[in-house]
């Protein structure tokens, strides 16, 4: 388990990295347009969020435990989702395709986002997005023979990476703070939760993820295999963890 103070460092350091050599050619064949460019732009504008309610519910979160450094954290997390945003929007002004302002996928989890002020409800959401977000971009870049999109793909999948183990740790910590009998009924809701996102993912990119070289059930099978490391990791003791 990493301290607050641990993720600002990674997320400032990673900040720097430069992995995408944005001087190579952007092509996409008419049949990859075709297949990849609509779920790529509804992907590029749930990338752009400002994260406004997310930084109000990690502030309220944050004053309640006593860790103003958790706010900071949150918000270069978000920077670093807009990194992806705008790299993806440079991408499609690059192949001359328009960034769309409305999707509707993106506006259902906006509206989900909107009325929510609770971090764990937060946190676990993040954390199941992410998850097929890492199957939408492995399938991507399986899905296209353009080397510029796939330095995209590798870059946003190395911080998705990281995403997922900062949201998990933080959703541990909360989750170990409830009662037996809560944990209890929070089992059954996460599991509940993350399955029904994930079939929402799947609908709405479908032809993106088979593309890729996904069917239903295989699609089906990696989000499994995310949730029981997600929840082994969340449901773990407490003196397993180890601080850094």
């Amino acid at each position: 388990m990493h301290t607050t103070h641990y993720w600002i460092g990674h997320f400032k350091a990673n900040a720097t990295q430069k992995r995408i050599d944005w001087n190579q050619y952007p092509s996409l064949t008419a049949e990859e347009i075709k297949t990849i460019v609509p779920s790529l732009q509804a992907w590029q504008l749930g990338e752009t969020s400002e994260g406004k309610h997310l930084i109000a519910a990690s502030s309220k979160y944050a004053n309640k435990i006593g860790d103003p450094e958790y706010i900071d954290a949150v918000k270069l997390f978000i920077k670093e989702e807009q990194k992806h945003g705008n790299n993806l929007g440079r991408y499609l002004d690059g192949i001359g395709q328009t960034r769309i302002s409305k999707n509707w996928g993106d506006s259902l989890f906006r509206k989900v986002r909107y009325y929510n002020t609770n971090m764990e409800l937060w946190t676990l959401a993040v954390i199941v997005v992410e998850s097929t977000a890492q199957i939408f971009y492995q399938a991507l870049k399986e899905a296209t023979g353009c080397r510029l999109l796939q330095d995209i793909c590798t870059d946003i999948l190395i911080d998705e990476a990281y995403h997922i183990t900062f949201q998990t740790e933080r959703l541990a910590i909360i989750y170990h703070g409830k009662t037996a009998f809560s944990k209890t009924w929070r089992n059954l809701f996460y599991k509940s939760f993350f399955f029904l996102t994930s079939c929402v993912v799947w609908f709405a990119h479908s032809k993106l993820f088979m593309a890729g070289g996904n069917t239903f059930e295989s699609f089906t099978k990696k989000m499994i295999l995310k949730y029981r490391k997600t929840i082994k990791t969340i449901t773990a003791s407490q003196d397993q963890y180890i601080w850094e």
